[in-house]
This record gives structure tokens, C-alpha cells and sequence, in this order.
């Protein structure tokens, strides 16, 4: 082995990715913003989960016990309920992610040294967030309980948890990945097969070809944009199809919510490919710019990490991610049997991202015409 040549083959290798301002601005700017916004972003960490208590007891007991979700940093008590009817909206509508209820015979069964009952309905679609709620809402009560026990002579738990976990019941994490394994894969495939397509034109020396012939720059860029659609298709109803036959996840929505929702977020992560396409003069820069585009979409879109985890300037940033309104649409059918109705209010963003995105596209491949 000569190391004279290896040695220059590297300098040769550097010279090549810094001679590029694109390529240098890749190397060094965007891996920073990553790792701020990953930083904070990517957490497992629970705080300040929105809790609604309905107490229907009037006693000491129970009051002692809300203080003790109130003092808690793990808990933010958002309202106090009057009644038990709006309980199925407010975990549907994600307006809080549990609910307690303290029955009406709370501080007389604790009186009368009897086992007291408490009930805790939570959001089980997503089942790593409610487990870990579960162990901190158990943490507050056994707390309670051994105070309870050791000033009023207990020698056992005066106080029960029962729990009930909404639209995942026996709080499978299947449930709530599979659905979004279909919007995250969906998003690989359509921007690798548009996201190259143009730069690989014209890193083949045939997009000068390609302008010659009587096609117009919109057609170039549907001819550019259908196969994304076709595969991207294929390759969501192939999960889709795995999902509800091998992984038995339910499916109670319509086909259609989703499918209206797959076409418009196919139409949002093609014009990103497209317009990264359309920027970019070979396939390598294409394929970073790809790549630059995937890993914040999918760390930003609620797939693994619940978005309102993150901080408020990081929660604003996902508003402009696709992924995130495709993978409430996609487990709001799967899991909660949305119709269209419902998931008007995620069609509406995908559909304004798209409009954007092809836009832009447009306005870029135009630009490297002249």
C-alpha cells in the first residue's frame, strides 16, 4: 500500500467537498441546527402532562390528594370537572391526556379504614407515553397512601388505582408505531425517487435534452412528480395491508380519510423532493439535501417523542412538517375511526404545504433554466 497516494486521494477528497460554497454550508451549518433542535426536542421526559380531575367527593382526603397532583412538576391540573359526561371528548380531543376521578365514597371509605378506590382514564394511543404517565400518577397515590397509612394506623394501602387506557386498551406499542412506520416509510420512498430525479438528469448530461423537446417546465416536473405518487401509493397500502393482516393493529376509520390524507401528504413530500431536486446539480447533493430534510421531519413530527414534550419555538417549528399532520391523520383512522370530518383539520395544513412546496419547486426549476 502506497500512503503517498492514499494520503493524496483525502486531500483530494476535502478539496472536493470544500471547493463548493452548497457543499460547505451542508457540512457545517446544518448538522449544528440539528443538534440544538434534536437537544431539546428528543426526549422521553414527562412534564407538566395536562390532567383534568373529576372529584365527586367533598371530603379531606380527597382534597389532599389533588394537592398532591398539583404540587407535582410532573402534572399541570387544567380544570377541575363538574361532571363526568365530556370526559370521552376531552381524552379524544387531546385536551388533557388523563382524567382522575375520585368517587363520591373517597374520604368516608378511607375513614372507616376501608380500601378506597381511585380511577385514572388516560390517552393509550400513544402507550409509551401513557405507561410512563401511569408509573408517575402510581408514584403521587403510593405517596399518598403511605402518608395516609402511617397517620391513621393503616397497615395496608388505603387507596386502589384503577386504570383504563382509551383507543389501545391493553397499551401495545404496535398499535401506536405501525401507523406511523406507514407515514414515515411513505416519506422515504417519495422523496428519494423525486428528491434525485432531476439532479440525475442532469448529472447524466441528458437535461439539456430533456429542454429541447416540446414539453413545458410543468409537465417536466408532473412527468417528475406521477412515479413518486404511483410508488409512494404502493408503498403505503403495502404497510397498510401489513399492518391490519400480520401486525392485527385495528383499523376503524374510512378508507377514503386515509387515502385523502395519503394523497395529500404524498403531494407535500413530493414538491420537497422536487424542489431539492430542482436545486441540486448532481445526485449526491440531492441525496443530502434528502437526507438534511428526513432526519427533522421524523425527529419533529411526533413518530417516537410526543410533541408537546418539546419546547413551545420547537413545537411552532413542526407546524411546516407534513409528517406531523399525516401521522395524526393515519392513527386517528387506525386507532380512533376518524372520518373525513374530523381530519379536515390536518388536511387543510397538508394541503397548504403542497401548494407551497410545488410552488417553489416550480419557481426553482425554472430558475436553473436561465
Amino acid at each position: 500500500m502506497n500512503w503517498y497516494r492514499v494520503h493524496a486521494l483525502v486531500i483530494k477528497e476535502f478539496l472536493a467537498l470544500l471547493r463548493n460554497k452548497a457543499s460547505r454550508m451542508v457540512l457545517i451549518g446544518p448538522p449544528v441546527i440539528q443538534l440544538i433542535v434534536f437537544s431539546y426536542a428528543a426526549t422521553f421526559n414527562l412534564r407538566h402532562v395536562p390532567v383534568m380531575i373529576y372529584n365527586e367527593d367533598a371530603g379531606a382526603a380527597s382534597r389532599q390528594l389533588i394537592a398532591r397532583f398539583q404540587g407535582s412538576p410532573y402534572f399541570a391540573v387544567e380544570r377541575m370537572l363538574t361532571s363526568g359526561r365530556h370526559v370521552a371528548d376531552i381524552i379524544s380531543d387531546k385536551k388533557a391526556l388523563l382524567v382522575l376521578r375520585i368517587g363520591p365514597r373517597f374520604s368516608r371509605d378511607l375513614a372507616l379504614h376501608r380500601t378506597a378506590r381511585i380511577e385514572v382514564l388516560i390517552d393509550g394511543r400513544n402507550s409509551n407515553t401513557a405507561l410512563i404517565t401511569l408509573n408517575d400518577v402510581n408514584a403521587v397515590i403510593q405517596s399518598f397512601s403511605s402518608q395516609w397509612a402511617g397517620t391513621h394506623g393503616w397497615r395496608t394501602a388505603p387507596a386502589v388505582l384503577v386504570t383504563r387506557a382509551w383507543f389501545n386498551p391493553n397499551l401495545r406499542s404496535r398499535w401506536f408505531i405501525v401507523p406511523g412506520v406507514v407515514g414515515l416509510l411513505t416519506l422515504v420512498v417519495a422523496m428519494l425517487v423525486t428528491g434525485l430525479s432531476v439532479a440525475r438528469e442532469r448529472e447524466a448530461g441528458t437535461f439539456d435534452q430533456l429542454l429541447v423537446t416540446p414539453l413545458g417546465p410543468w409537465e417536466i416536473l408532473l412527468g417528475k412528480a406521477l412515479p413518486g405518487f404511483l410508488i409512494g401509493s404502493l408503498e403505503a397500502t403495502l404497510i397498510i395491508v401489513v399492518a391490519v393482516l400480520w401486525f392485527r393493529v385495528p383499523f376503524t376509520g374510512g378508507v377514503l380519510a386515509l387515502y385523502l390524507g395519503l394523497f395529500l401528504f404524498l403531494l407535500a413530500a413530493i414538491g420537497v423532493g422536487l424542489a431539492i431536486s430542482s436545486a441540486s446539480a448532481t445526485q449526491q447533493q440531492g441525496l443530502l439535501g434528502v437526507f438534511l430534510f428526513l432526519v427533522p421531519a421524523v425527529i419533529l413530527s411526533g413518530f417516537a417523542t410526543p410533541i408537546a414534550n418539546m419546547p413551545r419555538p420547537v413545537q411552532y417549528l413542526t407546524y411546516l412538517n407534513p409528517l406531523r399532520y399525516f401521522l395524526i391523520i393515519l392513527r386517528g383512522v387506525f386507532l380512533e375511526g376518524d372520518g373525513m370530518t374530523i381530519l379536515w383539520a390536518q388536511y387543510l395544513p397538508l394541503i397548504a404545504i403542497g401548494f407551497a412546496t410545488m410552488t417553489l419547486a416550480t419557481w426553482l426549476f425554472r430558475h436553473r433554466l436561465t
